[in-house]
């Protein structure tokens, strides 16, 4: 007997229990999706515009240990190029003071070890232009409500404001070079059309900065990309394009944000329902469109945070619902978007105060303590898709080649989080399974398939979490449980039937196949 037959014999057992499980649904009642695949087929750019960015909390927190290997873990499961985060020019970075005189100086001591942390890890900023330094304010006394309270009022003399941006670019060039700082992107500002500008009114006032703020950029070097207005709800694209064009102010890419529970009503100014999977792409589509009509018709569309909510809702954000909303995402935006920057990477994260639990409904795909959530997972097995997106009718799947000719899809059973608001509800997802029937052809010699499975069962700590009674401080060892609980299962491998595979999803449930 060869050493492989035992492995033969169990890639066959595992084709045919996946058969039965199909049979045994379609026994149910249950109606199966059929997936039929070209692997030939010349298909569309899937460039992985979902992975290719990520957001983060505040820039000192970039000083901690935990920041860093939540960074180092997510580079390595994803490849990600750029991280985005807030308040480089906060009064906890300290790049502004006076002197005995008065007399404003700067200091980049902490912006030079957060980038230092950064490039090391090859992690390159996307550099958000603020807050205000209470030095430089109008207003020093007025902050954000976030928890570390943020300055966001315009600044008290203009010239101190482009000598703060003119310094800094110049510190960088001189630290890093132009050639590594010319691949950075610079965003003036951050959603200046809620509370996070002071500005009155809001809308020429920020035109004001930015116009300044770019101008400066590119003073120091043109090869400096530059751009905005970064605002939430996909806000202001078409008036603020119309005013840069006006303005002649130079702009490199357009950036905006959504997410998964802003309102029709503040996105699209309608009273339609728009459902969570649907919100995020629905808008990414309104941008796309207002860029195409707008005097910069090529102007590259820059998505700077989104993800499934903007509240703390363990029910999305830490749960396996994350895995389908996260696969139809990347389905319905593909071919409107250059980069989109999930918000956030990590929990390592103080918005709304110090993490009292890990699994709270923080933004990150890492909780507390390097516990690895669904979300996590989600990424990790998406990033295993091609670079060209294959022909496929359905809202459930995505089929991807690689330049190999490695065949990848992704299938997905989406049905709605247990509970939408900050309360908790344990549980498993409700609804049926959903049977698939895929079909590839011209597969060429690949007579193998790799399973990777993402659901209440697989690659998922809150599971273990509940069990433990949902302690809000767990103990060493209850840490080192829910990390191993947190990870992804090993994959199934299957054998191919002339191309063929069966298998069933379970609701919430995600699956990752590469054909080999």
């Amino acid at each position: 007997m060869s050493v492989s037959s035992p492995l033969r014999r169990l890639a066959t057992s595992v084709a045919l229990s996946l058969a039965l499980i199909g049979a045994a649904h379609a026994a149910t009642g249950g109606s199966a999706i059929e997936l039929r695949v070209d692997a030939t087929a010349k298909g569309t750019p899937l460039p992985h515009f979902w992975e290719q960015m990520f957001g983060s909390g505040r820039a000192v927190l970039a000083l901690r240990d935990d920041y860093r290997k939540d960074l180092a873990a997510v580079k390595d499961a994803t490849g990600f190029t750029y991280i985005r985060f807030h308040g480089i020019f906060d009064r906890d970075m300290g790049v502004a003071y006076r002197d005995a005189q008065g007399k404003l100086q700067f200091n980049f001591s902490y912006v030079d070890q957060v980038y230092d942390g950064l490039l090391e890890r090859g992690v390159k900023p996307f550099v958000e232009l603020g807050f205000m330094p209470p030095e430089m304010s109008s207003d020093p006394a007025s902050h954000h409500d976030f928890w570390y309270h943020p300055n966001v009022m315009p600044p008290k003399d203009w010239a101190e404001w482009d000598a703060l941006v003119r310094a800094f670019l110049q510190h960088e060039i001189e630290r890093y070079g132009i050639e590594e700082v010319s691949s950075w992107y610079f965003e003036v500002w951050n959603e200046p059309n809620l509370a996070f500008w002071g500005g009155k009114p809001e809308q020429p006032t920020y035109y004001e900065l930015y116009d300044r703020t770019a101008r400066v950029v590119k003073s120091v070097d043109t090869r400096l990309r530059v751009g905005g207005p970064a605002t939430a709800q996909a806000a202001w694209l078409p008036d603020f394009l119309k005013h840069v064009k006006q303005s002649g102010a130079p702009i490199d890419f357009a950036s905006t944000h959504v997410y998964g529970d802003d309102t029709a009503q503040n996105v699209f100014k309608t009273e339609e329902k728009i459902p969570r999977r649907d919100m995020v792409c629905r808008a990414v589509d309104k941008s796309h469109k207002e860029i195409v009509a707008s005097p910069f018709p090529k102007l590259p569309l820059i998505y700077s945070e989104y993800n499934a909510s903007y509240a703390n809702l363990p029910n999305v954000t830490d749960t396996v619902y994350m895995g389908p909303w996260m696969a139809n995402t990347i389905r319905e935006c593909a071919g409107k978007v250059d980069i989109m920057s999930y918000w956030s990477f990590s929990d390592v994260f103080d918005e709304q105060g110090v993490v009292r639990n890990p699994f709270y409904g923080g933004f990150g795909l890492i909780a507390a303590d390097r516990i690895e959530k669904p979300a996590f997972n989600a990424f990790t097995l998406l990033h295993k898709l091609g670079d060209v997106q294959l022909p496929l009718a359905t809202d459930s799947a995505l089929a991807t080649r690689r330049a190999d000719g490695t065949v990848v899809l992704a299938l997905w059973n989406y049905t709605p989080p247990l509970g939408d608001t900050a309360d908790y509800a344990p549980g498993v997802p409700t609804g049926a399974n959903k049977h698939f029937d895929v079909d590839v052809k011209h597969l060429g010699a690949a007579t193998q398939a790799t399973v990777w499975r993402l659901d209440q069962d697989h690659g998922n700590a809150v599971a273990a979490f509940d069990r433990m009674g949902r302690p809000n401080w767990p103990s060493r060892g209850q840490i080192q449980q829910l990390r191993e609980a947190g990870k992804l299962a090993a994959p199934v491998q299957a054998t191919l039937q002339n191309g063929r595979l069966s298998l069933d999803v379970p609701p919430q449930g995600l699956v990752v196949v590469e054909l080999h």
